[in-house]
């Protein structure tokens, strides 16, 4: 009988994860362009909520990804250096995603506002909140792809623990203060109609498996490029020692 060796596994099922995020989400377009009801306000611009929402959901979960990954880098740094590397990757791949999902939900909602509000921004509280979250994994991803510092890394991962704390502020922007911005669409009077859930559902599952696997894609890149540079270095390293006198 064959071994099946360990990549060969991981390459299968990197495909099926693949394949399966690509019918849901073809499912869910059709769900919210063709199916969905037409909402009786706004008419047919109600359909961005379907990819507005899910974005948004997505750009707020991600982040504790990061902030997890982030803390796991501090705390292995100077015990498991080895550990720590496949922290940081993990925390690089979730901030990419992460500022992706993020910027996906600003623009789409500029779009939304656009045609309900009649104005691309408006200083809402939630709008407010959203774009500092975007502005601090700008700050993360700048910092650690341009700063000369050896503690850059170290740094970043601080400011993930402000994108952390940004989060539940973002979510409960709408209770705390009076906005502009949609009452809750899950409870109370501004409950999502029956007719609307599959739609809604089959988007958030689509853009949640894609998130994961071009997350987990990205670390697995990551990694390779860290395990390369390691290799290098302990090739170098022998190197000066043979030529050594």
């Amino acid at each position: 009988m064959p071994i099946v060796s360990r990549s060969a596994i991981i390459r299968s099922a990197a495909w099926l994860w693949f394949i399966a995020a690509l019918a849901i989400l073809a499912v869910g377009f059709r769900e919210a362009i063709f199916i969905a009801p037409t909402e009786a306000t706004m008419g047919d611009v109600q359909r961005i909520f379907y990819y507005h929402v899910p974005s948004a959901l997505m750009g707020l979960i991600l982040p504790y990804v990061n902030f997890f990954a982030s803390l796991a880098y501090l705390y292995w740094r100077r015990r498991d250096p080895l550990k720590a590397l496949s922290a940081d990757a993990l925390a690089l791949a979730s901030a990419e995603v992460s500022i992706v999902f993020v910027s996906i939900g600003l623009i789409t909602g500029m779009l939304w506002a656009r045609a309900s509000w009649g104005i691309w921004w408006t200083w809402d509280a939630r709008l407010t909140t959203y774009l500092l979250l975007w502005l601090l994994y700008v700050s993360y991803l700048l910092l650690r792809r341009f700063s000369s510092s050896g503690e850059s890394h170290t740094l970043a991962a601080v400011i993930s623990v402000f994108a952390a704390v940004d989060v539940p502020i973002v979510y409960m922007s709408i209770h705390w203060w009076r906005t502009q911005h949609p009452s809750p669409v899950f409870s109370g009077n501004g409950s999502l109609d029956a007719s609307m859930w599959p739609a809604f559902l089959w988007n958030v599952a689509g853009w949640g498996l894609w998130g994961v696997f071009v997350m987990l894609f990205r670390f697995a890149l990551e990694r390779r490029r860290q395990l390369a540079e390691q290799n290098d270095a302990l090739t170098a390293i022998e190197a000066s020692l043979e030529t050594a006198p």
